[in-house]
């Protein structure tokens, strides 16, 4: 089932990056193109999830499956195109070659440290589990109650479309979430690679960039949020947006990659905004002119999220309804910054040493730090650039510009905590790594130019490895540590490693899916492979009064509920007192009606 769920993946992303490309100017590089299509695709997917959704069609697999094939199939039928497998051994094709080798490297350093535990992490995983649930088996993005749900309806929802339509077609969402959140986050080497190629026009400093995006600690880790889905995407739209000047019809395809962007995290879709923004400013005072195609992608792919989410949701909750619903205080602009979701849970004042050392122990949500190497890489860039600024406004020197106004904005946003406006400045790290990877990349070559002069190919290649080496042992080493550790299972839980133990015995000693009834908490059920109708109204309001029924009223409702067991946790103490869920424990036990299954001190299982 998992296998059938992750060529689907390749199968929906591929078709529909071929389908959204197939009026451009493609790479006549076969691998640039066929890659960047899935980036596209990956785009593209939960933009038609969206629209789906608005036209009342159920979000379900057999459907995207058929509309991602449509357009492929009439191509075949049409021109019949003769396969060719031949790939030139080019020096690109090499360079592409090593990239995909380190996004390899990448995915099993996300993936392996994902499933190094037996359970999802932290608190925003669990709480995924339950939307993208609710998007497998309802197929919708519309709730009828409210507060149901923290992560779709108002909520930006494209993270949990796509997860949730990933889960569909296997049965396991704890795999679905850990897998597809590893995928996504490690394919951010492939986009970020054509990114830079296309920005740099040079494969090589490309290459080093995406050793670098690797490498350094502050960018991503497969903590399972909707941001796995949002920057990653950055770099496709920027690649779009700079194949424009080869075709103007690119804006299109930039704008329709734009929408999923723009639904999926409210502080990384709003500095998504912001990267644009000054992306198109330092372009036209680079260029001076106005750069028409460029604005028009933004207007386009602004004007489409609002039709197929932000102003339903406006429609629905209202526009005060709707802020509270993602995060935003009512106060945007109160002089303590933009509101508890935009300032963030790891806001705080970073030193010099926060940015210059990385550690072995790091936050696991947006670990921080760049390293030693990669940080005296950026001073070189910066010192190469003020040595040579007189060629800075030649064509071929406008990315240096750009990445330098990426870096200063990416500054001042981590270092939010210190200024009055600010959007959750310890998020804005892996935004940070962006730049500091591209300008790495010039002060490797800077650098390595130094060592030719004096010592020949010898001392530039000397150099080069040097510094590889040093960046491993002070940023890639340290990002591998963090992302191969055991992340700790979330602060909701009374007893953490009993509770983990109970639900864990579970999801290896209960068939997949069976329907488990709790009165506390919905996401563990559902998150370890579990079955509870969280969004049912009847449920939830057993969950809040049934607890003061008999074992055999409480036996009666599980059965016309077709609830095959029940879980009582410290989690149930918690939330209605530790004395009367001992004694509720000892009426279910005694009543006969339930069959105890499994216990520790964290949690009872009983078969109803």
């Amino acid at each position: 089932m998992v296998y059938l769920s992750i060529a689907l993946f390749f199968v929906y992303t591929f078709c529909l990056g071929f389908t959204v490309t197939s009026f451009v100017k493609n790479s006549d590089n076969l691998l640039e193109r066929n890659l960047m299509r899935i980036g596209f695709g990956l785009a593209l997917l939960p933009f038609l999830g969206l629209i789906l959704n608005l036209l009342r069609i159920p979000i379900d697999w057999k459907i995207i499956l058929a509309l991602s094939l449509l357009y492929p199939a009439y191509c075949l039928i049409r021109y019949r195109p003769k396969p060719s497998f031949q790939i030139k051994i080019t020096k690109t094709t090499v360079s592409i070659l090593a990239m995909l080798v380190l996004f390899g490297i990448n995915f099993y350093i996300y993936a392996s440290g994902a499933f190094a535990y037996p359970y999802l992490e932290d608190d925003d995983s669990w709480s995924h589990a339950l939307s993208a649930k609710y998007v497998s088996v309802e197929k919708t993005l519309f709730v009828k109650a409210s507060k149901i749900f923290h992560y779709i309806d108002p909520y930006p929802p494209t993270y949990d479309l796509l997860l949730g339509l990933l889960h569909q077609t296997n049965d396991s969402i704890y795999f679905t979430l850990k897998f597809f959140n590893a995928l996504i986050v490690a394919l951010s080497t492939i986009f970020f690679y054509f990114f830079v190629k296309e920005l740099t026009q040079s494969r090589n400093k490309a290459l080093f960039s995406a050793f670098a995006l690797l490498s350094v600690p502050a960018f991503m880790s497969h903590f399972i949020w909707a941001i796995s889905l949002t920057v990653p995407l950055y770099f496709v739209v920027f690649y779009a947006l700079e194949k424009i000047k080869e075709d103007k019809k690119w804006f299109i395809v930039a704008a329709l990659s734009m929408v999923t962007v723009l639904t999926s995290s409210p502080t990384h879709s709003t500095y998504f905004g912001l990267f644009f923004l000054l992306y198109l400013i330092t372009k036209i005072f680079l260029e001076r002119k106005l750069l028409v195609f460029i604005a028009a992608s933004g207007f386009l792919g602004l004007l489409l999220s609002l039709i197929f989410w932000w102003l339903p949701m406006i429609l629905k909750h209202g526009i005060i309804g709707t802020l509270k619903g993602i995060g935003f205080s009512i106060g945007i602009l109160q002089s303590e910054g933009l509101g508890p979701a935009l300032r963030g849970t790891g806001d705080r004042i970073y030193t010099f040493n926060d940015f210059f050392i990385a550690k072995m122990q790091n936050a696991i949500n947006n670990p921080i730090g760049i390293g030693i190497v990669l940080s005296i890489l950026v001073i070189a860039a910066l010192i190469s650039v003020f040595l040579r600024y007189k060629e800075l406004l030649k064509e071929e020197n406008h990315w240096l510009i750009l990445a330098i106004v990426w870096l200063a904005f990416t500054i001042y946003a981590v270092n939010g905590a210190r200024f009055t406006f600010k959007i959750s400045p310890f998020r804005a790290w892996m935004l940070l790594a962006i730049p500091v990877c591209i300008l790495a990349a010039e002060g490797a070559f800077f650098l390595m130019s130094i060592s030719k002069n004096s010592a020949g190919d010898i001392g530039k290649y000397g150099m080069l490895l040097i510094l590889l080496i040093g960046i491993f042992f002070t940023s890639t080493q340290q990002k591998i540590a963090v992302n191969k550790a055991v992340w700790p299972q979330g602060g909701f839980w009374l007893s953490p490693s009993e509770e983990i133990g109970a639900y864990t015995w579970m999801r290896y000693n209960l068939e997949k899916n069976s329907n488990v009834f709790t009165f506390a908490n919905n996401g563990p059920v559902i998150g370890m492979d579990m079955y509870t109708c969280h969004w049912c109204p009847d449920v939830q309001e057993y969950m809040k009064n049934g607890f003061n029924e008999s074992s055999k009223e409480m036996s009666q409702w599980l059965k016309k509920k077709n609830y095959q067991y029940l879980i009582i946790d410290g989690q149930t103490a918690k939330k209605f007192g530790i004395n009367e869920s001992n004694e509720k424990l000892q009426d279910i036990v005694s009543s006969g009606l339930f069959e105890l299954k499994f216990k520790n001190n964290g949690a009872f299982i009983f078969k109803v």
